[in-house]
């Protein structure tokens, strides 16, 4: 069988040797740019798997499991030249040529997060970072210890407490504003739903009891009937208009500061949700000045209606090849589960009488959204609850109706957390692209079925079951809402478990997905998921010279022991044959 499984290797090789370029015409062109030699490649250029996960027959995997289908690649110009063997690959060589000895290390086709917040989480690196602290008085500790480096009357901003795990003991004012006096603060939930200040910064913004609510939003009031300092849902939206705005420097920054961050990280593109109009005019700048490190697919916010009908008027983006990309649009349609927002069938498990919120409820333009997708957009509806998603979806079935050709545009729902059984085969039916986060699933598991009951619960993070339903899927992580890591993100997919293993056998293991699945969720799935294909997301002579290179093999690790693939490293980040991050 061992002998089997080099001569299948050996035809691969064959077969991608043929594919490349003729190395003596490169060699009169000046030789490859880049070189990567003795290298565990990984092309995902075999068939896909199956419904079920099933590996298909051309697949480099036989009894003893995974084994790479080529060791080497050359690079010239931005595009791959020839993948195949490490011999085969130095015939490219010329005098400027640099080659890499990755000894062993793991190569992928570039990986793409494609729902991350990334402006946030460059904002993020600058804030009071609340991640998992599990409690109201160690986050208030944080922001003591932030006020002593920050001038008295200055605002001071955090992120990142969980308002699924809080949901039952939601902080308020009292305690932060005896802590801190002298400073207004923000503090973000987080996955965004939920907002909580002291009372200084609701003095600043003017907020009190008889401020205007969104409609779909709560501002909890205290005894006295005063607001009590937290937000949930839409009435985040209050705190968000009297923080102070970010200079164009500022934005420019957290941009990069996020960008590089996610280079460092392994990725090559992003997929930008929710882009308003200031972010918009920083992406086009540093675009316009070649300082973006990674591509961005901008998905415009369908919350910023001047901006959304400026594009409506010229239209998307004809090309791929830039590296700031525009043809989607992102939407919120309903809350999160974990702050009870997200619109569910029936009533919450955990409390009778609540269904959540949506559509114009939410905040949700369904005449804005209909004119985005019959100008050529793609749009991107953020659902969560049952209700949510059944109603997303018959939003998008209607404008189909309306106009078949919108139906082409691989509209997506963010998120698909919570979807009814008879839900689930209509997103196959129609084409419609399930953006779903591994993490979420490992992370809501502590309280998720405690929202839905056992039996709603099987309809959710249910990846597996879309599969099978003929859905397409693309993996994210909704950053920085929850860590990017692919480690992480591979690990949550492949065994449904959180990052410290549990529970023993994964949760709801019946929907987890296999190593190829997992890793063409945030590769090869996600270039279908920007219309990019035929451009990227496999290893191929032609396509664009964007890859990944780590210290763990996930294919092989995810049947010999998947918690070891928490423990990668990130090595290299290629983005059109540049190296824009090393760490060998």
């Amino acid at each position: 069988m061992r002998y089997l499984n080099t001569l299948l290797a050996t035809v691969f090789l064959i077969i991608l040797t043929g594919c490349g370029q003729d190395p003596a015409e490169v060699s009169e062109a000046g030789g490859a740019d880049l070189i990567l030699v003795n290298g565990r490649v990984y092309t995902l250029t075999w068939d896909e798997p199956g419904r079920d996960g099933t590996v298909m027959p051309d697949a480099p995997h036989g009894a003893t499991g995974w084994h790479p289908d080529a060791e080497a690649i050359a690079t010239r110009a931005g595009e791959i030249l020839f993948a195949g063997s490490t011999r085969d690959a130095m015939e490219y060589q010329g005098e400027n040529t640099r080659v890499i000895d990755l000894a062993g290390a793991t190569v992928l086709p570039g990986l793409v997060d494609s729902h991350t917040h990334v402006l946030e989480l460059g904002s993020k690196l600058n804030e009071v970072d609340l991640t998992d602290i599990p409690t109201e008085e160690e986050a208030v500790a944080l922001v003591v210890e932030k006020a002593k480096s920050v001038p008295k009357g200055e605002w001071i901003t955090g992120s990142g407490w969980d308002e699924g795990a809080w949901a039952n003991r939601y902080p308020d004012k009292v305690l932060l504003s005896e802590a801190v006096p002298d400073h207004p603060v923000f503090l973000d939930s987080l996955h965004g739903f939920a907002a909580w200040a002291n009372q200084l910064a609701l003095d600043s913004g003017g907020i009190t009891a008889e401020s205007e609510v969104p409609v779909g939003g709560e501002m909890r009031l205290g005894d006295d009937g005063e607001p009590n300092g937290l937000f949930l849902n839409r009435a985040t939206t209050m705190l968000d208009a009297i923080l102070p705005p970010p200079s164009r420097e500022t934005l420019i920054n957290n941009f990069l500061m996020g960008l590089n961050q996610m280079a460092e990280d392994g990725y090559v593109a992003v997929h930008e949700a929710g882009v308003s109009t200031d972010a918009m005019s920083v992406l086009e700048q540093l675009e316009e000045e070649n300082r973006l490190p990674i591509r961005v697919y901008a998905m415009l916010s369908l919350r910023d209606e001047p901006l959304i009908r400026k594009w409506v008027a010229k239209g998307p983006d004809a090309d791929n090849d830039s590296m700031l990309v525009t043809r989607a649009v992102k939407a919120y349609y309903d809350g999160a589960l974990g702050s009870r927002g997200a619109r569910l069938i029936y009533d919450y498990e955990d409390q009778p009488g609540h269904r959540g919120v949506s559509g114009d409820g939410y905040g949700f333009d369904q005449s804005l959204n209909a004119a985005a997708m019959k100008a050529g957009f793609q749009v991107a509806i953020h659902a969560i609850g049952d209700a949510g998603n059944r109603e997303a979806l018959d939003i998008l079935e209607t404008v189909f109706n309306e106009e078949p050709a919108t139906a082409k545009n691989r509209h997506r729902i963010e998120h698909a957390q919570v979807i009814h059984p008879d839900d689930i085969p209509r997103l196959g039916q129609l084409g419609v692209i399930a953006s779903m986060e591994p993490p979420h699933a490992v992370e809501d598991k502590t309280w998720a079925e405690e929202r839905l009951g056992p039996d709603r619960v099987l309809g959710a993070y249910a990846w597996r079951s879309l599969r099978e339903a003929d859905a397409a899927l693309t993996f994210n992580s909704d950053n920085p809402g929850s860590d990017h890591s692919i480690f992480y993100g591979l690990h949550a997919a492949i065994t449904r478990q959180d990052k410290n293993q549990q529970p023993e056998g994964g949760w709801y293991a019946d929907q987890a997905m296999s190593s190829d699945e997992a890793i063409r969720g945030y590769t090869s799935w996600s270039a279908y998921a920007s219309f990019r294909e035929d451009d990227t997301g496999i290893i191929e002579a032609g396509r664009w010279a964007d890859l990944t290179v780590l210290d763990v093999d996930p294919f092989v690790l995810a049947d010999e022991s998947p918690g070891d693939i928490l423990n990668g490293r990130v090595l290299m980040t290629i983005v059109n044959g540049s190296v824009v991050y090393e760490n060998l």
